[in-house]
């Protein structure tokens, strides 16, 4: 099995290839200031760049992992999931967590197939 790390951040590779699957590290808003549903919508413009380097694309998205600090705000994130992902809807679980730095409402970790 060979792996591929790409983007690599001080601390970590945002994206691993390993196995046919790409692997997207948790990726938060780069505004964090702004509403959750506009948090998801960087994020998951974020994700696809990062897919596009890594020889692949959103289509290819077979899971997701979701953290987010307001569950009662999750509607927001859905709907801008929805709208970004329309009928190629990976399937996610979405967790509440107590905080997750920086001011972020959500995190997104995402596995997808290669090509």
């Amino acid at each position: 099995m060979s792996i591929t790390r790409s983007i690599r951040t001080p601390i970590m590779h945002r994206a691993v290839e390993a196995n046919g699957f790409v692997f997207v590290g948790g990726t938060i808003a780069d505004d964090t200031s702004v509403s959750m549903g506009e948090q998801t919508r960087n994020i998951l413009g974020k994700i696809a760049g990062y897919l596009k380097e890594a020889g692949t694309d959103t289509s290819r998205v077979v899971c997701a992992s979701i953290f987010v600090t307001d569950l009662s705000r999750k509607r927001e994130m859905d709907v801008a999931w929805t709208e970004f992902f329309g009928d190629d809807l990976p399937t996610r679980a979405t967790v509440g967590v107590a905080d997750l730095g920086g001011g972020a409402l959500i995190e997104v970790v995402v596995t997808a197939l290669k090509g």
